[in-house]
């Protein structure tokens, strides 16, 4: 074999090995993601270090995760993102059929548009409901108002919802419905890792009464008028404000 000829084996080598070489990143970063998730869900995240996540996923040293993912802090904004882009594919495909229906959701339908997604993919998908139990208390817990957490993680979808939502609860000055729409994503996130924590979590028809059930609660908690009660302690603090 020539020169020329090595050359040009060496470089249709090249691909192969390259597209090997990200095959085997990719199982990598999936398997340091699912130990994660899984021991989360299991000891709680004060509970879990970077060595029982690398242990877990079958890697020999902690570098493969700060090669990977850099820090703790990135592999969980990794799996964050994949999971949130699994929610919005089912939401967009949601939100597509009314615009296709040309219909006008009602107040229930949004509801379902803020729920339904996870709970479909917690159903179907063991992963999910695992991802759930580790991380369905972060909105119920956050500093943040979580509108501002699920916009950052929901990307165009959760501007949509939140658009759609204003438009349904139009009898809500925009104080009232900061507060309700804050109450009824720390509601959800409450109930959906209550949910993830029952033996047969997401499935049977007793989950189907916890959708339902669920969808009611809200409904209810933003579609109800302000009461004269509530909108004088608005308008006193408003005015300490000033």
């Amino acid at each position: 074999m020539n020169a020329q000829s090595k050359q040009k084996e060496v470089k249709q080598k090249e691909p192969e090995q390259m597209k090997e070489k990200r095959s085997r990143g990719s199982v990598t970063r999936q398997a340091l993601m699912r130990a994660a998730e899984k021991l989360i869900a299991r000891e709680g995240l004060a509970g879990v270090s970077i060595r029982d996540i690398v242990t877990e996923a079958g890697q020999k040293n902690e570098s493969a995760l700060q090669y990977h993912f850099g820090n703790l802090k990135g592999l969980l904004a990794a799996l964050h993102k994949m999971r949130d882009a699994e929610i919005q594919v089912i939401r967009s495909q949601m939100i597509s059929e009314f615009e296709k229906a040309d219909a006008k959701p009602s107040l229930r339908d949004i509801c379902k548009l803020m729920v339904q997604p996870s709970f479909e993919l917690a159903s179907s998908k063991a992963d999910f409901r695992r991802y759930v139990k580790a991380f369905g208390q972060e909105v119920t817990l956050t500093d943040e108002h979580p509108m501002v957490l699920m916009r950052r993680k929901g990307g165009e979808t959760a501007y949509q919802v939140g658009n759609l939502l204003r438009e349904a609860v139009s009898h809500l000055n925009e104080s009232a419905f900061q507060r309700r729409l804050d109450g009824a994503l720390r509601y959800i996130s409450a109930a959906m890792y209550h949910e993830a924590r029952r033996s047969n979590a997401f499935r049977g028809e007793e989950a189907q009464m916890f959708f339902s059930s669920l969808i009611d609660g809200l409904e209810g908690l933003l579609g109800a008028p302000e009461s004269t009660e509530t909108r004088t302690l608005r308008k006193k603090i408003e005015n300490q404000g000033k």
